[in-house]
């Protein structure tokens, strides 16, 4: 019956391959990033009309006694200037 439902829905298939209606760690708030990781603000990114990809902002720690209690705007100024970035790609799970 597995097979004859796949074929017929396939995409109930990709949920089970990929999970991503699973938000892993359970009851965690991804947009206040502040609360699991320190120096992490949460910022969004369109990239194409009708796409809008999250993302967190993280500065090393021998910069987190000059973020701490700072606005997104210092974390936006921060990108601009003359550090290294680093972009790191988690996957399609939807989660971060």
């Amino acid at each position: 019956a597995v097979p004859f439902l796949i074929r017929l829905f396939p995409s109930v298939l990709t949920k089970f391959v990929f999970l991503n209606f699973l938000a892993f760690p359970f009851f965690v708030d991804f947009r206040r990033p502040e609360l699991l990781v320190n120096n992490t603000i949460s910022l969004s990114l369109t990239t194409e009309p009708g796409v809008t990809v999250g993302i967190w902002h993280t500065v090393p720690s021998s910069r987190g006694a000059e973020a701490w209690g700072k606005d997104r705007r210092w974390y936006e100024e921060a990108l601009a200037d003359a550090h290294p970035i680093i972009i790191y790609l988690h996957g399609n799970g939807g989660t971060r």
